[in-house]
This record gives structure tokens, C-alpha cells and sequence, in this order.
């Protein structure tokens, strides 16, 4: 048996672990992991490692996606086989060669036919054990060749810069008096360029494949010069024999978008439908509610929507209109947003958006005390134990839900202004609806507020950033007991105190290593390990997790928030945040933690008076700054600053993006819409039975909801037009072998036949 986990990677960086299931062959996880991804990839991988207590954890396997073939698996179940990890096999990054066939003239007089190997430089190799100190290999390949040559190491880079040329002989010397390049066809054919990326190690085992490359040299062409990107691809037969049946399979479903995002004068017809539907009457004939109908799965609809009513302030009127026409439907009270309807997942999807950091202050307090405390709260007598107690167990359990119950009870000046909104029109639906029921006015917000919203965060908190890791078993069943006591004292819940609330905004503790800012004047500015934490009034960091914070830093204070060029420390995942004195620099532990912070810290210091509209997006080193090379440490930045996500967090959002895929979702249900402008038309001339094809879409009004459907399909079809006319153009415009699309195994052969076809047009 083992204790199995899985990581999610971008290439090799790890952005997601899950909990360890212990003792188990058959390991069910249960997790979803979200993020935007914030940089080029080229696969996404997914690791399951043994763990050890007393030795490394060992890799049992993993699935490898290609960027590219991600679309296949979009939504869906698949059962992926378990492929071998290897060092050989473990390689990312791309390579810049230029090769070039050239005369050379002996002091003999004598013309050889030689081949200039250029190796300019790589991109985005590995960090193996922490280091990379990459060199490469050259090697001519042939029936009879095996010339090999080395550039020099570049010491602590993944993205060195070698800039160093070798020569090879590729043909029998010539006669002087041919000019021509007489390369013999079938001596071509024979011959390829080997290069390989190494990192020089100084252990005993040698040094590690990063990567290799393998060019033949039909490349070259007529014109006899070829420069071109290439990926790295792993060593051919490099790994070890292994009977891919014995390691398993991992069942995953992955949902990836990648959108173009056209000007916002493009989106204008269909955003202008889409914010014009709290204002339609009914409702139900808005273009919103309609993508709601017409969408396989509400949450698809609820996602963009309420991003997209968010970023323009018109959230709260729109879930108005929904939710009051949804009460209007709702015949027992007792049954009131209980289905999984666009209201309430669009109510849902509000709630993640701005009530996070809600969640942290009013819960995080208690719920890492549960976790430290370990108390016994078993109260099946099934499952206790011999050395339990069952009252014990009940005043332990009895104890934590009064705080829990209470902590939320009173948590009204911390509770989102636009969440308060929209649980005042609940309120007043409801009671208008069923006057003569006057508990209905607090359950209607109860069921949101408590069932899915703080007993969620309880059950699960590591999913909502209120614990680092996922809890013990026994932690995770004392969580389950207190979730489940806070639903049903939730659905009973009819205090006034849960209408008068407001928003602050903390940030957890997070582990992360910093830059020492200098404030001693003969310290030392070196990189230490610090315990982060941020509230709405400071950003502090401490040497451990219970102590004192070594250094506070006011909100008001900060300046800026951006990213810091890796080459500035030759460290990834640096940002920096910058003060009126000095800069503090940060590395975080990946790619995501990186985003989240400058996104949260941005968000905090957004109103401040004084932010910065230009910033140096490189360090201050040996008295210059290493991007503009000004001398005066005061210097004005010389990079505009990106500006970041706004305080409010109805502004959070890109408008035209969720609107593209608010496009894509109606483009996708095209057919669904169609047959919905058929049941308007068979609804408006027949009066009997309603067919039952027709019977899944809610239509009031079958004339308003024509006219909508066919804006939108008017809409949407304008807009496949211009993706369309995009992606041809695009397709024209792509250079296979440039730095933006490297030539790979599938682009090889593409490449071949355009350089073939260069005469008469380029893929």
C-alpha cells in the first residue's frame, strides 16, 4: 500500500498539491484546482508521488498534456495512462541555432564545403536541484561522423546566451573553379545536427540532460542558410524499460480556455444586450437569462456573467430581476433558490468573487485553532474510540459551533456592500412573495449565506485559503460534524444582524523568501526565509509564525506592485513592492502565489494618493539600476506601471474578455438556440400542450424572446465572422521556426514543405 499524492505542473513548475491519501492503491481525490495562467506553457503535467517520511518522495508517474491537444479532454472524464519519469524524459525549454554552408578556401587552394553551427541561445530550460548551469553539445551525425564540440557553461541562468559558432566539414574538398555549392543529394540526406543541452553538475553520477535536438540538414535548402527556434525534445530510448501497464492511471477532467480578445468596439452589440437585460421585461426574454437556458450546465452562463455585471456595477439589479422572477415561480416557500438555478449559481459565483477575504477574517481565527487543538469531537458512538469521552466529545463539539455560529452572527461590519445588496432584494422578494410566511424573509438568505457559503469554507477550508494544507483525518472529521451543525442552525437562523454588515479586507500567512530591504546601514542584504502576513492597514513579515513582525509596512505606503526581472537575482517568481525610501523584494514559491500576491497587494493600495505611475523593472545593483543604468538610486522609474486590479472588487475583471466568452458559450450552443427560436414561434401560434421538446426552456414571452434570439444570434454571428477572418490571417502570418512558434515534433515537417513552397507562399 502507499500514500499517494498528485501535483498539477506548468512544464516542471508545481501551482497545485493535493492531500495525501493514505494507505491505498486506488487513491480518490476529489479536488478542483482553478487558476489563470500567467505565462506560456507547453505542457501541463500531472505527477503522482509515493510519499516518504524519512527519504525523498518517489515519482510513481505522470500524464504529460501538450498544450495543443488540451482541447481534446475539454469537459470531459478521461482515464490517462501513467507514463515513466526519467530524467531523459523530464525536458522543457527551446534552443535559437542558425546554421549556415559556406566556402572555405585552404592555403592549398583548395575549396571545402563546411557548415557554420551557430548556437545563439536557449529559453526557459529547467532548474535541476535548484541550479542550472547549462552548456551544449554540437555533434555532426552521419553514416561515419560523430564530431562533437562544447560551448562554454553559463554559471546560475535558464536562459543562457552562448553566442559561439562551430565548424563542420560536410562535403569531399572540391575544384576551385565549381562557384556553386555542389553538396551531393544523398551525402545531405545522411547527415543531421545534434545538439544537446547539459547542466554541468559537480556530483559523482555526471551531468544531467536538459534537452537535445536533432536538425537534418535538408533544412538548409537551396540558399544554404536555415535560423530557426526549436523545442527541446527528450533523449530518444533515454529511459528506462518500463511496462507502462504497471503504473496505473490517473482519471482527470480538464477545463482549459484560451480566448482572442478582440477591441472593446467589437463586443459593443453583444455587451450591450447582455447589460441591457436587468431592464427587459420579463426577464426571461433578456439575453443573459437566456444564455442561462441555453448553456448545458448554469455555472457555464453564471462564471462571465457575473464577472462581466461585476466589472460595470450592474450585479445587483441583475440578480434582483432573477431571483425575483425565480421567487415568482416558486410555489412552497420551503423549497425557495434550493435547485441549482442560474440565480443561485450566478448568487454562488458573487459570493466566491467578493466575500474571500471575508471568509479569512471572520473564520480563519477559529478554524486554525481547531486545527491546532486536535480536540475529540466524535459523537457517533460507532466511530468513537475506547479512550473518548461522548459528552466530552459533545461539550468539545458544542464549544466550537457556538463560537463558529456566533463569530458569524456578529460579523456585520465585515460583510461585501454588493453582498448586503443582494440579500436585502432576496429579503424583500421573498416577503412580498409569501406574505403570510414571515420566516421566509431570513431563509431565503439564510440558505445562501449559511449552506453555501461559510459551511463549505468549514467542511473544505484549504480550499478557500483559510489553511495552507488539507486537515488530518480526524481535524477533517470534526469540521464535517461543525459544517453540517452550521447548515441546520443556518436554515433556522431569522436574526436582523445578518443584514447589517461590511467589507475589510485580510491576507493569510504565507511562507516566502525576501530580499533584506537594507535599513541597517552595514547590514548585509541578503535572502531569507520570512512568515508574510497582510491586513487592511499593514503588510508586515516575521521571522516565525508566532512572533512579532520584524517589519511593518502601512498600506498607505505602498507605492507600487510589480513584477522584478528574473535577471535581476537570477530567481524566478519575484515581485517587488515598492515604498517611498527603498524597494522590497519577494520571491514567492511559483508562478500563481506570484500573481495572487501583486493582484492582492494591489488591490489594497489602489486608492493610495501617492502610487507611482512609472517603476524600474529591474533591481538596484553596485550603484546602477540594471534596466536603465541611471546611477541615482532616487532615479525615476523608466517602465509605466502595469496598474494593477482596483480596490473595488467590482472593477476586478476584464469586460471585453468575459464578454468573448460569453461569444463563445453562444457560438457553441448555437443549435440550442435555434430550437429555442422554434418552440417561441410554436408557442406563439399554439395554443395546446406544450411539446416536449420545447419544454425545457423557460419562455414567458415568446415574442420578446424572439426578438432578443435574434440579436443575438446577429450578434454572435458578426463576431464568428471577424474570428474567422482573424485566424486565416493569422495562419498566413505564422513563421514556423520563429521565437513566438518554435519548430516542434508535429512543425517539422510543416516547416520542410515551407520552405519548399517559400516561392510562392509562407505558412
Amino acid at each position: 500500500m502507499r500514500d499517494c499524492y498528485c501535483t498539477v505542473n506548468l512544464d516542471q513548475e508545481e501551482v497545485f498539491r493535493t492531500k495525501i491519501i493514505e494507505k491505498s492503491l486506488c487513491p480518490f481525490y476529489g479536488e478542483d484546482f482553478y487558476c489563470e495562467i500567467p505565462r506560456s506553457f507547453r505542457h501541463l503535467s500531472f505527477y503522482i508521488f509515493d510519499r516518504d517520511v524519512f527519504r525523498r518522495d518517489s515519482s510513481i508517474g505522470k500524464v504529460a498534456v501538450k498544450k495543443e491537444d488540451l482541447q481534446k479532454y475539454h469537459g470531459k472524464d478521461t482515464w490517462f495512462q501513467l507514463q515513466p519519469v526519467s530524467a531523459d524524459s523530464e525536458v522543457q525549454g527551446k534552443v535559437h541555432l542558425e546554421l549556415r554552408l559556406s566556402e572555405v578556401i585552404t592555403d592549398s587552394g583548395v575549396i571545402n564545403h563546411k557548415l557554420a553551427t551557430r548556437v545563439l541561445e536557449c529559453q526557459g530550460l529547467p532548474i535541476v536541484n535548484g541550479q542550472c548551469d547549462p552548456y551544449a553539445a554540437v555533434s555532426l551525425l552521419g553514416p561515419s561522423r560523430s564530431e562533437a564540440k562544447k560551448t562554454k557553461v553559463k554559471r546560475k541562468t535558464n536562459n543562457p546566451q552562448f553566442e559561439e559558432v562551430f565548424y563542420f566539414e560536410v562535403t569531399r574538398p572540391l575544384s576551385y573553379t565549381k562557384r556553386q555549392f555542389d553538396v551531393e543529394e544523398e551525402d545531405v540526406d545522411k547527415l543531421a545536427l545534434r545538439v544537446d543541452l547539459w547542466n554541468a553538475s559537480n556530483l559523482k553520477f555526471g551531468d544531467e540532460f536538459l534537452g537535445g535536438v536533432r536538425v537534418p540538414l535538408r533544412v538548409l535548402g537551396q540558399a544554404g542558410v536555415h535560423d530557426a527556434w526549436y523545442f527541446l525534445q527528450p533523449r530518444e530510448n533515454g529511459g528506462k524499460s518500463v511496462k507502462v501497464e504497471e503504473l496505473g492511471s490517473l482519471r482527470l477532467n480538464i477545463v482549459y480556455t484560451e480566448d482572442h480578445v478582440f477591441p472593446s468596439e467589437h463586443y459593443t452589440p453583444l455587451r450591450d444586450l447582455l447589460l441591457h437585460s436587468a431592464n427587459v421585461g420579463p426577464v426571461s426574454a433578456s439575453t443573459a437569462h437566456i444564455l442561462g437556458e441555453v448553456c448545458r450546465e448554469k455555472q457555464e452562463a453564471a462564471i462571465p456573467l457575473v464577472r462581466l455585471f461585476l466589472h460595470y456595477g450592474k450585479i445587483v439589479p441583475f440578480i434582483s430581476a432573477i431571483a425575483h422572477a425565480e421567487v415568482n415561480r416558486t410555489q412552497d416557500p420551503n423549497t425557495i433558490f434550493r435547485g441549482n438555478s442560474l440565480t443561485s449559481k450566478c448568487i454562488d459565483e458573487t459570493m466566491k468573487l467578493a466575500g474571500m477575504h471575508y471568509l479569512q477574517v471572520t473564520l480563519k481565527p477559529i478554524i486554525d485553532e481547531i486545527c491546532t487543538e486536535h480536540k475529540p469531537c466524535e459523537i457517533d458512538p460507532v466511530k468513537l474510540k475506547e479512550s473518548e469521552n461522548l459528552e466530552t466529545n459533545r461539550e468539545n463539539l458544542r464549544h466550537y459551533v457556538d463560537r463558529i455560529f456566533n463569530v458569524i452572527t456578529t460579523s456585520g461590519v465585515r460583510c461585501p456592500t454588493v453582498m448586503c445588496d443582494i440579500f436585502f432584494s432576496l429579503r424583500e422578494s421573498a416577503a412580498t412573495r409569501f406574505q403570510v410566511d414571515q420566516d421566509v424573509r431570513y431563509t431565503a438568505v439564510s440558505s445562501f449565506i449559511f449552506l453555501r457559503f461559510f459551511a463549505p469554507a468549514i467542511l473544505s477550508p484549504n480550499l478557500f485559503h483559510l489553511r495552507p494544507h488539507h486537515p488530518d483525518p480526524a481535524t477533517s472529521r470534526t469540521l464535517t460534524l461543525i459544517s453540517k451543525t452550521i447548515q441546520t442552525l443556518g436554515s433556522l437562523a431569522k436574526s436582523k444582524s445578518v443584514f447589517q454588515w461590511y467589507f475589510s479586507r485580510p491576507f493569510p500567512l504565507r511562507f516566502m523568501i525576501k530580499r533584506a530591504q537594507g535599513r541597517n546601514r552595514f547590514g548585509m542584504k541578503n535572502f531569507k526565509k520570512r512568515w508574510f502576513r497582510l491586513t487592511n492597514h499593514e503588510f508586515t513579515y516575521h521571522k516565525t509564525k508566532g512572533e512579532g513582525a520584524l517589519c511593518s509596512i502601512p498600506i498607505e505606503n505602498i507605492l507600487a506592485v510589480e513584477r522584478l526581472e528574473e535577471e535581476s537575482f537570477k530567481m524566478k517568481n519575484m515581485f517587488q513592492v515598492i515604498q517611498p525610501e527603498r524597494a522590497l523584494y519577494i520571491q514567492a514559491n511559483n508562478c500563481v502565489e506570484a500573481r495572487d500576491w501583486i493582484d492582492i497587494l494591489t488591490k489594497v493600495s489602489q486608492c493610495n494618493r501617492k502610487r507611482l505611475s512609472t517603476y524600474h523593472p529591474s533591481a538596484y545593483l553596485n550603484g546602477h539600476w540594471l534596466c536603465c543604468k541611471l546611477s541615482a538610486d532616487t532615479a525615476p522609474g523608466c517602465t509605466p506601471c502595469t496598474g494593477g486590479l482596483p480596490a473595488n472588487i467590482q472593477l476586478d475583471v476584464d469586460g471585453d474578455r468575459e464578454t468573448e466568452r460569453i461569444y463563445s458559450l453562444f457560438s457553441t450552443y448555437m443549435t440550442k438556440l435555434i430550437k429555442m427560436q422554434e418552440a417561441c414561434g410554436s408557442k406563439s401560434v399554439y395554443d395546446g400542450p406544450e411539446q416536449e421538446e420545447y419544454s425545457s426552456f423557460v419562455i414567458d414571452d415568446p415574442q420578446e424572446t424572439y426578438k432578443t434570439l435574434k440579436l443575438i444570434v446577429s450578434a454572435v454571428q458578426t463576431l464568428e465572422q471577424q474570428h474567422t477572418k482573424y485566424k486565416r490571417d493569422k495562419f498566413k502570418k505564422t513563421k514556423i521556426g520563429s521565437q513566438e512558434h518554435p519548430i516542434g515534433d508535429k512543425s517539422f515537417q510543416c516547416y520542410i514543405r515551407q520552405q519548399s513552397e517559400s516561392s510562392t507562399y509562407s505558412i
